[in-house]
């Protein structure tokens, strides 16, 4: 394929994402990506896991990714969340619908690129290097090494939170580090977590416990515990049965004996949020257009919420016959995408700073704020629909209906 209807700079999650919805309703999509995809399914490439909300579950059901998967992740049937270890926590439950369903990446990523294998309008480039990009006044012109050139009518970037694409477009960046890193695992429990999904907050940083499925009889939850900066490297070099005692110890021991089930790794963390998500034949998804601190669960979910908006974008301009490079368009992405991103970006940085204040006054305040909230339905329900993905205009593929 040397022409399509879209160029996809970026193999991962969101992009193949896009991918899949654009082939789901006929337009052509080629995906080009430097990486060598076959380390992406295992685990020592990547041993996270991810809440995935239930809109973006449907939205993977409609494009036909979840018949890919590896195994059917776990239900979090409740959030629970606590300033520490101290009573006057906050829940949400699920109704008739699961809050979100926990998934290893390396699943997700998998049934993701088998899914784009399967495409019949997909064309995947992997090992595949640009060494230059035209975006010209009637369309994209992308070459790669070796020569061989593609062309479409736009150019998506969902290459990542260091986009080389954003940066060569000359897009903006609002961009900070926090001073904590995130060590991520899989533990092994005595007590079974009945599917609840904990946010424990601590001055330090964060501690979420996170529910998976069972395997061989193990009950097992993920964990993302931010650390100081300073700490991290010595809590990397913790033996596995003392990083395991300081867990059970930050959870309050409910879930009884711990154990560690996959290696820990240690990422740092940071915030960035681009200007605008769109230029000139160009439009950003993912962590190209908005990274933000994983406190509460929601990076992947936005990237996917780009992926499903942009995707009706095209698809109905498509159907008008409009150039899917045309600006109207563009400017409807935008629009549509500008207000969630930066709303779930403001809200995120800003617990992760109220959480972070130190001292009992601050953890009082807090726990009062946490039972106002419990008791105040409408405010509870606008929150609890924002951890599943069902508030604000859902497109459709959230919806789990097609274009």
């Amino acid at each position: 394929m040397d022409s399509a209807d879209v160029i996809v700079f970026g193999g991962g999650m969101v992009g193949l994402a896009l991918a899949a919805a654009l082939d789901s309703s006929g337009l052509s999509v080629i995906v080009i990506d430097p990486a060598d995809p076959a380390p992406r399914s295992t685990i020592a490439f990547d041993g996270r896991t991810s809440a995935v909300s239930s809109s973006s579950m449907r939205m993977l059901e409609a494009i036909g990714v979840t018949a890919h998967l590896a195994a059917p992740g776990c239900p979090i049937r409740r959030i629970a969340v606590a300033d520490g270890l101290d009573p006057g926590g906050l829940q949400f439950d699920a109704d008739d619908e699961a809050l979100g369903w926990m998934h290893e990446n390396r699943h997700v990523r998998a049934a993701l690129q088998a899914r784009a294998e399967a495409g019949k309008n997909i064309a995947l480039h992997w090992k595949s290097q640009v060494v230059s990009v035209d975006r010209g006044e009637f369309g994209v012109t992308v070459t790669l090494a070796g020569g061989k050139q593609v062309k479409a009518p736009l150019l998506v970037a969902a290459d990542g939170r260091n986009s080389a694409t954003r940066e060569q477009a000359g897009i903006r960046l609002a961009r900070w580090q926090y001073d904590h890193h995130a060590i991520v695992s899989v533990l092994r429990h005595q007590h079974p977590h009945d599917h609840v999904a904990y946010e424990i907050f601590y001055p330090d940083g964060p501690f979420a416990l996170l529910p998976m499925t069972d395997d061989e009889g193990s009950h097992r939850s993920a964990i993302v515990w931010s650390v100081q900066e300073a700490d991290a490297p010595g809590w990397m070099a913790l033996s596995d049965a003392d990083f395991a005692a300081e867990a059970k110890a930050a959870m309050g021991g409910f879930l009884g004996e711990v154990s560690l089930l996959t290696p820990r790794s240690s990422y740092p963390l940071g915030f960035h949020h681009s200007a605008k998500i769109t230029a000139h034949r160009l439009a950003l998804a993912g962590d190209a257009a908005h990274a933000i601190h994983p406190i509460a669960g929601q990076g992947l979910n936005l990237g996917f919420r780009d992926a499903a908006a942009l995707a009706q974008v095209l698809v109905e301009g498509a159907r008008l016959g409009l150039d899917l490079g045309d600006r109207q368009l563009l400017d409807r992405y935008e629009r549509w995408r500008a207000l969630d991103a930066w709303s779930v970006a403001v809200a995120t940085d800003s617990l992760t700073r109220i959480y972070g204040i130190p001292g009992k006054t601050a953890s009082a305040v807090r726990r009062l704020g946490m039972g106002l909230v419990a008791r105040i339905a409408p405010l509870r329900d606008q929150l609890k629909n924002e951890a599943r993905g069902t508030s604000g205009d859902l497109p459709l593929l959230l919806r789990g209906l097609p274009i």
